[in-house]
């Protein structure tokens, strides 16, 4: 449940930021009409010796024009396209806080683990672990739990129990990979019914002019790029999480081999 209420907060954080920047530079760009319809009003009742200096045209940077294409774009494949890209980033944020908080320094854990064992027995060891956060910490709690029942249990219990936490490591992988593949798929289409928009305008018109079949071919082309803007950003997030899960798994296997021989020494010193 607490789970599921994070990764609807992220989404609604998402979608109130991107629709607020929208709006913005929605009223930005209604505000500059305005003033230039003023400015050509003012021009009407200046006498033609007038000469008015001419400002120069503001360079505009990318967020800027990434914003306005969008905004130009078909609202009915260009929401479903920005939906991938706010379910996608929920899931990769969500994914990398939680493998973010399951990183743990393991060598100081397998010291504190050997000192407990040392001075306190196995209940201060499993004590330590569950005052540890991570995965790492979890397999330890199984092991030392099956202390007691010989140190092939205890193997058998931490390679069982590792499995089931590859598996909470990896949740939710498959439905960021689902939303990489499925945003340019979307532009795709968008682009086929731009074009199918396009013959329609023709058809319409009797005409192959490049003014009629502009609009249609722009639309195509934006939802095109904005899909595989999409998959690239989530791509991204995706490797960067994938290489964050193989480093806790790799990490989680040398530590497990340096617990098991530290149980196997301390099983020894003690019969």
């Amino acid at each position: 449940m607490k789970k599921l209420f994070a990764f609807l907060t992220i989404v609604a954080m998402l979608s109130f930021g991107f629709v607020a920047s929208v709006q913005a530079q929605d009223q930005t760009a209604t505000q500059d009409e305005m003033q230039a319809d003023t400015a050509y009003a003012e021009d009407d009742d200046v006498a033609p010796a007038t000469t008015l200096a001419v400002e120069p045209a503001k360079e505009k940077d990318f967020q800027q024009v990434l914003k306005e294409k969008f905004i130009e774009g078909n609202w009915a494949f260009m929401g479903i396209v920005l939906l991938t890209l706010i379910f996608g980033l929920a899931l990769s944020i969500e994914r990398i806080i939680y493998l973010n908080l399951s990183t743990t320094n393991t060598s100081k854990l397998l010291n504190k683990v050997e000192s407990a064992l040392e001075t306190g027995g196995v209940e201060k060891a499993k004590e330590v672990c569950k005052n540890t956060r991570g995965p790492v910490a979890s397999i330890f709690y199984q092991g030392l739990d099956r202390y007691t029942e010989g140190i092939d249990i205890v193997e058998k219990s931490i390679v069982s129990y590792g499995s089931v936490l590859m598996g909470r490591l990896e949740s939710g992988i498959s439905w960021i990979s689902l939303f990489i593949a499925l945003a340019p798929m979307l532009g795709f289409m968008g682009t086929v019914i731009g074009m199918i928009q396009a013959f329609d305008d023709i058809a319409a018109a009797g005409d192959i002019s490049p003014t009629i079949v502009a609009s249609g071919i722009k639309v195509a082309l934006l939802t095109t790029v904005f899909g595989l803007i999409v998959a690239i950003i989530l791509q991204i997030f995706y490797n960067y999480i994938i290489s964050k899960i193989d480093g806790l798994v790799n990490n989680m296997e040398d530590s497990t081999i340096t617990f098991i021989d530290i149980l196997t020494k301390h099983k020894a010193l003690n019969r």
